[in-house]
């Protein structure tokens, strides 16, 4: 019921870009049929108005523990790259490297959305957090270091630059 797009077009949207955020449906429309249609289409829980506060922050307490879970064992592959992220391991073409801490939170977050421009602003706040007072130039070394781990792998990837924007992986080859 949202003005121009509704949210269940949003959600399939993102699911199909692999875009896994966990994502709780809030609203009045309390049929069953809305319900399964909601879940179906992509969503992880879904929540009737009205509703108790309390509920809500359980529900999303449910959500955050079970997408811990789930990034620890997880898997990425793209284009001829995979990477374990439990291990810190970046695999290609039979060779493999093992990655920094920063090094791998970076990674992830461009392989876990790739062709997807992220700014310097998105990746501090994503790989270091919002605490940080980490300078945005240092994102530009992390880049370098990931740059040289995919030449070093002879991987077809690479870390593009948008000027004034941000980067984006991409396959090469594509």
């Amino acid at each position: 019921m949202l003005p121009v797009i509704d949210g269940l077009t949003i959600i399939k949207a993102m699911r199909r870009k692999g875009i896994q955020i966990p994502v709780i449906i809030i609203t009045g429309m309390a049929a069953i049929d809305d319900r399964i249609d909601g879940l179906d289409g992509g969503a992880d829980d879904y929540l009737v108005k009205p509703f108790h506060v309390r509920e809500l922050m359980a529900r999303i307490r449910a959500l955050t523990r079970r997408s811990k879970d789930t990034q620890k064992a997880e898997l990425l592959s793209y284009a001829d790259l995979q990477f374990d992220r439990e291990n810190r391991r970046l695999r290609c073409k039979g060779k493999e490297l093992d990655l920094s801490a920063k090094e791998t939170n970076l990674m992830y977050t461009l392989m876990k959305h790739p062709d997807t421009l992220f700014s310097r602003e998105q990746l501090i706040l994503t790989v270091w957090g919002i605490d940080s007072d980490i300078a945005p130039g240092n994102v530009d070394n992390y880049i370098s270091f990931l740059r040289k781990r995919l030449k070093e792998l002879g991987s077809s990837c690479v870390i593009k630059t948008i000027h004034g924007t941000g980067y984006r992986l991409e396959n090469g080859d594509a």
